[in-house]
Formats: C-alpha cells, sequence, structure tokens
C-alpha cells in the first residue's frame, strides 16, 4: 500500500536522482520523478503551477550543474541551477510547509585544512562550481524550512553517469599504463548508499530551521588510491602513474574529505566503509563496466 506522503524528485537523470529511482519500490512513498524536460526549476512561474496542481509533501533536489571546468564559463547557467533555482524551491517549500533535502558538495571547501571537514567548518570555495552551491546553501537559509536538510556529499559514483569510477574503468579497457590525480584527498560516495540513506531518515527529520549534514562512505583517499582499490578489486594488469595536476588550473580542494559523524549518530545510518561499498558495486556491475572478473 502506498504511503499518503508523496516525494518530487527533482533531477531524476542523474546520478542521485536514478539510485533514487532504482531503490524507490522499496519505499512506501508516491514518488514524481522529474528532470529539465518534464520541471523546469529555473522557471518560478511554472514551478509554483506545478506546485498547485500537485499535493507535495518532500521534495529531494538532486539537479545540478556539476562540471566544474565547464562551470568556469558558463557561470550564467551554473548560477541558474545551482543557485536560482535553488531559492526558488526553497520558497516554495516554505510557503506551503513542503520537507526540503537538498544535496550540495564538498567543494565548498578550499580544502586547505589537516582535518577532515565538519558541517560548521569555515567555507571557501575554490571554484565557480563550488561557489554556487554554497550561494545554494545560503538561499536555503533564508527561510526557517521545518523537517528540512542540506546534505553535502563528496566524490559520487554510480553505474548511471560518467563518474571517476566509470571513468577509470575505461581506460583500465583500453590503455596498459593509466595516469591518475596524485594530491587530490576525499571521501568517495556510493551514490546507493547516499540514495538509502536519504529515504530512511525522510520520517526521522525532525527541525525547526534547516540543518546540514555531510555524508559519504565511511574513510578517505587519494584518487590514485581510490584507482588502486578498484585495480586491485578487478586484478587488473594496468600500471597506474601518479601526477600533480598544473598548479594554475587547480579549481578542486585538494583535501575535502567529509566529517559523517552528525549524521551517523543522529539518525543510528549504518553506513559502510568506502572499500566495501566499492567491492560490492564492482562486483554487481560486472556487466554494466563490461569487465571481466
Amino acid at each position: 500500500m502506498v504511503n499518503s506522503k508523496t516525494i518530487l524528485i527533482t533531477g531524476s537523470k542523474g546520478q542521485l536522482g536514478s539510485s533514487l529511482k532504482k531503490i524507490s519500490k522499496a519505499y512506501n512513498y508516491n514518488f514524481i520523478f522529474t528532470d529539465k524536460s518534464n520541471l523546469d526549476i529555473t522557471n518560478f512561474d511554472l514551478l509554483k503551477e506545478f506546485f498547485k496542481k500537485n499535493t507535495i509533501d518532500t521534495v529531494i533536489n538532486c539537479a545540478a550543474y556539476t562540471d566544474v571546468e565547464k562551470a568556469e564559463f558558463k557561470q550564467n547557467l551554473a548560477k541558474t541551477i545551482n543557485h536560482k533555482a535553488v531559492s526558488f524551491l526553497a520558497n516554495i517549500c516554505y510557503k506551503n510547509n513542503i520537507q526540503l533535502i537538498h544535496i550540495s558538495t564538498d567543494y565548498v571547501f578550499d580544502g586547505n585544512q589537516d582535518k577532515i571537514y565538519a558541517e560548521n567548518d569555515i567555507t571557501n570555495p575554490l571554484s565557480y562550481y563550488g561557489k554556487t552551491k554554497l550561494d545554494g546553501e545560503y538561499s536555503i537559509f533564508k527561510y526557517n524550512l521545518n523537517n528540512s536538510i542540506i546534505i553535502r556529499t563528496s566524490w559520487l559514483y554510480s553505474e548511471f553517469e560518467n563518474n571517476f569510477v566509470s571513468k577509470i574503468l575505461d581506460r583500465f579497457i583500453r590503455f596498459s599504463e593509466v595516469q591518475v590525480v596524485s594530491d587530490e584527498v576525499g571521501s568517495p560516495t556510493n551514490s546507493l548508499d547516499l540514495a538509502k540513506t536519504i529515504l530512511d531518515i525522510i520520517p526521522k527529520i525532525k527541525n525547526n530551521q534547516t540543518e546540514i549534514y555531510h555524508f559519504s562512505n565511511i574513510g578517505y583517499c587519494s584518487r590514485i588510491e581510490f584507482a588502486n582499490e578498484i585495480k586491485n578489486i578487478i586484478k587488473s594488469k594496468v600500471k597506474l602513474i601518479p601526477y600533480i595536476k598544473n598548479e594554475k588550473k587547480i579549481i578542486r580542494p585538494k583535501f575535502s574529505a567529509l566529517d559523517i559523524s552528525k549524521i551517523t549518530k543522529n539518525y543510528k545510518i549504518k553506513n559502510k566503509t568506502w572499500q566495501s561499498s566499492l567491492n560490492t558495486h564492482l562486483k554487481t556491475n560486472k556487466t554494466v563496466y563490461k569487465y571481466e572478473f
């Protein structure tokens, strides 16, 4: 039997949106999956009309402009999706007492501290992408939204879209030697684990103003350590070659590992290490990646 609660998911064709759709049948909610083709969240009038026609209890905003490098010269587009549209959603959720779960990023940090980032650590984005995501967070905090949260996540991967895991596997197939960045450190996140966490905690979120949480799998690693773990799991013979990016072009934080203790303690989440979750992901999706191991 379907619960009376209706959940709107924006950006449903991205990694997280696709993961939420994949596991949605396991939950007793009525889901509405939208993307830019059937709901333009950058158009305030269209948004208001949509919410008039549909009774929505919860919005999970997965929509985002996520191309970090292109955002530098497509600034208006990045700002419109990551900031303005978020402000529109927050406004509508406030006026209609709708729960909002917004997905943000580790790129709101500059990566200059030497310990994992907690929710209250100072933000200082290096990239325009990170700036627009931080501005999106600020636009939500202008409203006192009930039972609403912002979840910052990092290094998201899935079988649905281009990401670090899929790109590395593609290179493993095509080359005998693969260069991998060695000076970026972060927390890998299996998109399915984040999706499950979100749907599990929805009824448990009780607050009268928006709170920020961090979520990733347990632990952190460098990009080359991430690639090496993939190599070991699939028993590849490829040679990994570490390299450091041109300093002038760096627009990503060098260290952005997330402290996830707040969300795991508050909601009693049983999380997995990044190695364990990656292992499960690769062995479950052999046919997707067309890789024998």
